[in-house]
């Protein structure tokens, strides 16, 4: 039956739009794009797959929308679909309409239809169009081997998978398969799984995707592993009874420490633990970076200290920690505050500042939001983390003067001892 072209009186015109082959290439290529996983998995599932269509032509319907595009244009489009070749092409075909162009009636293409993946990979190759991000030989590859292993195979976590290196795809897989045939982990921790040719650090970076293709939680199964926090005696009283200068505590421990302390100054780097002056009623910490908040919170003498310090790095991972350390021991009362990570000591120790990391690699721009830094904390991780050129990216705790740490932290705890102070 034929198109028929007209308006009634408030009728709104169609834009009149015709798509060349490499239109709709470019189309099917953007569909492809949006929708592989999900066809992927219904392909290796055997399910059923959406069928899919793309409007070849829209709003022309005779003389007068032909006149709007231009009859040139007209013609050019016609004899581009009279090329195009689709009948090798299983699941795909053009529905063609009549449309009468000056007297003159003829069936031309109206929409393009594909049934499933391969109709709109075949679409593309007979159409000469490009575009498609993703290898789709390889997801179906991976997809594959995921559901041969065991796994649970949807568009997340394919997604998540076909992201890794091929030497990561195929830990997975070996993870996924030896996993289904160990049910019990609780004699091991997550990094002494014997998983062939398993690092035992990766399962810390793939954990999450772990979780989502055998549907169980690694951590949880497994053995804890426990942290440890390494301290150091400061106090020139007890030091000159010839106690021991430095100490250890493991979760879950019990024992005295040599004096409870009413100042704990948590730091990054090991030196300046080691190294710390001698100040009354404190110990110094060796912080265990972004897990610090995790292993020190439970540690009773740490969060009852009258005065909590932290004192990291100037850099965006520094930041990072101190306001992790208060998200979690903020909502406890316990406050925290810092020495050294503000606007004045970027500009009093510039000249210590770097742009690379200890392997010579550029340092970057940090776009992390840290709603528990003060103003003039913002300010510094601002001036390091902002993007775009900066002065310098870090500056390291352990080049900054021990006696100026100590005179600082001096501040904070006559600060915090302060009638009033909050």
């Amino acid at each position: 039956m034929g198109e028929t072209e007209g308006r009634s009186a408030g009728a709104v015109r169609v834009t009149a739009r015709l798509l060349s082959p490499s239109d709709v290439a470019a189309a099917v290529a953007k569909h492809v794009n949006t929708t592989w996983a999900e066809r992927v998995c219904a392909e290796v599932a055997g399910g059923e797959q959406h069928p899919f269509s793309v409007a070849v032509r829209s709003g022309v319907t005779g003389t007068a929308s032909v006149e709007r595009v231009g009859f040139d244009v007209w013609h050019d489009w016609k004899v581009s679909w009279g090329i195009a070749d689709l009948s090798g092409v299983p699941g795909a075909r053009v529905e063609s309409s009549d449309v009468t162009v000056a007297g003159n009636r003829s069936a031309v293409p109206h929409r393009l239809h594909g049934d499933t993946l391969e109709s709109a990979l075949g679409v593309l190759c007979a159409l000469g169009g490009k575009g498609v991000s993703v290898d789709i030989d390889r997801a179906r590859n991976v997809a594959a081997r995921l559901r041969e292993a065991g796994a649970e195979v949807t568009p997340a976590t394919l997604k998540s998978t076909v992201r890794l290196t091929d030497a990561d795809i195929d830990v997975v897989i070996d993870a996924v398969g030896w996993l289904e045939g160990h049910t019990d982990l609780s004699e091991w921790t997550t990094r002494q799984l014997p998983v062939p040719g398993m690092h035992s650090k990766w399962l810390s970076g793939h954990e999450n995707l772990l979780r989502s293709l055998i549907g169980r939680d690694i951590r949880v199964e497994t053995r804890p592993r426990l942290s440890v926090a390494h301290f150091t005696y400061v106090d020139p009283d007890y030091l000159a009874t010839g106690g021991r200068r430095h100490d250890a505590w493991m979760t879950g421990d019990h024992h005295k420490v040599a004096y409870l302390p009413r100042n704990v100054l948590v730091v990054e780097n090991r030196d300046c633990r080691l190294w710390f002056p001698e100040l009354p009623d404190t110990i110094v910490v060796e912080g265990n970076g972004k897990a610090a908040a995790s292993s020190l919170a439970g540690i009773d003498w740490i969060t009852e200290a009258a005065t909590l310090v932290y004192w990291g790095d100037i850099d965006s991972d520094g930041f990072a920690i101190l306001d992790h350390l208060r998200s979690e021991l903020q909502p406890r009362g316990i406050r925290v505050d810092s020495i050294l990570m503000d606007a004045p000591s970027c500009a009093r120790y510039a000249e210590y500042g770097v742009n690379r990391d200890r392997r010579g690699a550029p340092l970057t721009a940090a776009t992390a939001r840290l709603p528990h830094l003060t103003s003039e904390e913002a300010e510094a991780y601002a001036s390091v983390a902002t993007a775009g050129h900066v002065p310098f990216r870090r500056i390291e705790q352990e080049k900054i003067d021990l006696a100026d740490a100590k005179t600082a932290f001096e501040k904070v705890i006559a600060k915090v001892a302060t009638p009033g102070h909050e």
